[in-house]
């Protein structure tokens, strides 16, 4: 299996212990809904595949677990950075009336008094919010997506139009 036959779900963060149990950290906002029975790891370039024995979910987007062979902590030390993949045929469904902010990752803003900004490359979920990021003359602009700056959203056209704070872009462009 290769990269564009799977979907990236995350990555493994530490050891516990001396058994070989690592803890894995998941980047894939329904983690509690994969089958996890085989883990594909990202190793010289190549998915190599990882049974699991056992695995604990948690609520924090991390989870416990043990794969075959790997029964001591020097085993399971190469293993801690790796990147976590699943087969395709794996990815949970999602009903297509579930829109989340993250899926406007790739969507060119417009601000109704700046005009174009430029395209989304990552939202980040803070603990009051979710934040956007934009590339823009060379500077990383950040802005806070809630109801009161959008305006709208074509999913069609992927665009998305917001109100934001006068002077909010002009604070990253100046520094």
């Amino acid at each position: 299996m290769n990269k564009d036959q799977s979907f990236y779900i995350g990555y493994i963060s530490k050891t516990r212990g001396l058994k070989g149990e690592v803890q894995l950290f998941f980047e894939f906002e329904d983690y509690t809904e994969l089958d996890l029975d085989v883990i594909f790891l990202e190793i010289d370039k190549k998915l190599v595949p990882y049974f699991v024995e056992n695995v604990k979910l948690h609520n924090n987007s991390t989870a416990y677990a043990w794969f075959e062979d790997i029964d001591h902590i020097d085993k399971a030390q190469p293993l801690v950075h790796k990147k976590m993949y699943l087969p395709i045929e794996k990815m949970p469904e999602r009903d297509p009336d579930d829109f989340r902010y993250s899926d406007l990752i790739g969507y060119l803003v417009i601000d109704e008094h700046e005009g174009e900004l430029g395209e989304i490359t990552q939202v980040q979920e803070m603990p009051q919010q979710f934040i956007a990021t934009i590339n823009m003359e060379d500077k990383e602009v950040m802005f806070p997506l809630n109801e009161d700056f959008i305006v709208g959203i074509d999913p069609e056209e992927k665009v998305v139009v917001l109100q934001l704070p006068e002077g909010l872009v002009d604070m990253y462009l100046e520094q």
